[in-house]
């Protein structure tokens, strides 16, 4: 891994906060359409149908997806079977809000993660970039008033996406585990679709106890059918596949500060659907988030 910023790996790391603001907003919208468990499982059986086609090759026998069943099975359950799940199951209690800010915290779980498990060390240059991210996503959130960050109140969905986020971590340092020279590695749709299928077998599994153990009903619809079909495209296969590529070339922990950009893209998003303009504490949350990114990112002086 070069944790040296390129043009092409920040293109790559800012889409899957730009299709993760969306995933937060549409989620809330349809929360009450679909069980959140189900809308987990509904959205990566379509991603799956979708990546079939372009990896198939991949579910061959003998292929490591199948050897190698145990670390496929893991990254199934932690990105696809968990953390989604989890994610929509905040969203009935917690508002986009709330969630994108208690995923703000992802740089800190990623340093801890890394440190823990993979002796990764921790350099003062990622601590100050991680305090001057945190702080660009508190002025998003406070709207430059802090007082309204002080009003903000957190519920049980909020336990909840803190759960995700470690959760997500660990996913993230597991991408690292898998050498960037392997077979199925080498071929982005299929190394996708090898985690998906065990990811679906996962959240088929978590649907089916939603709907043995709660009366849910789905309320079909265009609405929930566009959404199903956002989430699968949009979330799920193209910021997979991003987010994929950006840890395997500038590793999780720095990887893990462009998701900082989720809440400041989905106020952004807001204020473009309500055709109003932006305002001088949005460019104070970009210039003090992109802070944190560049000044994580420097190399140590050897």
């Amino acid at each position: 891994m070069n944790e040296r910023l390129s043009t092409g790996t920040v293109a790559l790391l800012l889409i899957p906060p730009m299709m993760w603001a969306g995933n937060a907003v549409v989620g809330r919208a349809v929360s009450q359409m679909v069980p959140p468990l189900t809308l987990n499982f509904l959205r990566w059986a379509l991603a799956l149908l979708l990546l079939l086609p372009l990896g198939y090759g991949v579910l061959c026998a003998g292929s490591a997806v199948w050897r190698e069943w145990r670390r496929y099975a893991v990254l199934g359950l932690l990105g696809v079977g968990l953390y989604n799940s989890l994610q929509y199951l905040a969203l009935h209690t917690s508002t986009p809000v709330n969630v994108t800010l208690v995923a703000a915290s992802m740089p800190v779980w990623m340093l801890i993660v890394g440190r823990v498990f993979h002796g990764a060390p921790i350099r003062p240059a990622q601590v100050a970039g991680s305090a001057l991210s945190l702080a660009g996503v508190a002025v998003v959130l406070s709207q430059g008033d802090w007082g309204k960050l002080l009003a903000l109140h957190f519920v049980a969905g909020d336990l909840l996406m803190v759960l995700a986020t470690i959760l997500w971590a660990f996913y993230s340092w597991q991408l690292t585990r898998v050498p960037a020279d392997a077979p199925v590695r080498s071929h982005w749709a299929g190394f996708l679709l090898g985690q998906v299928v065990y990811g679906v077998a996962w959240s088929g599994l978590f649907a089916a106890l939603e709907w043995g153990l709660t009366d849910w009903r789905i309320d079909w619809g265009w609405p929930l059918a566009l959404t199903v079909a956002f989430v699968a495209v949009g979330p799920a296969v193209i910021a997979f596949r991003c987010w994929g590529a950006g840890v395997q070339r500038v590793g999780p922990t720095l990887a893990g500060f462009f998701n900082n950009l989720t809440p400041l893209i989905a106020a952004l998003l807001s204020l473009a659907l309500l055709g109003e303009s932006p305002r001088l504490f949005h460019a104070l949350a970009f210039a003090l988030i992109i802070g944190g990114i560049i000044l994580s990112s420097r190399q140590p002086r050897t």
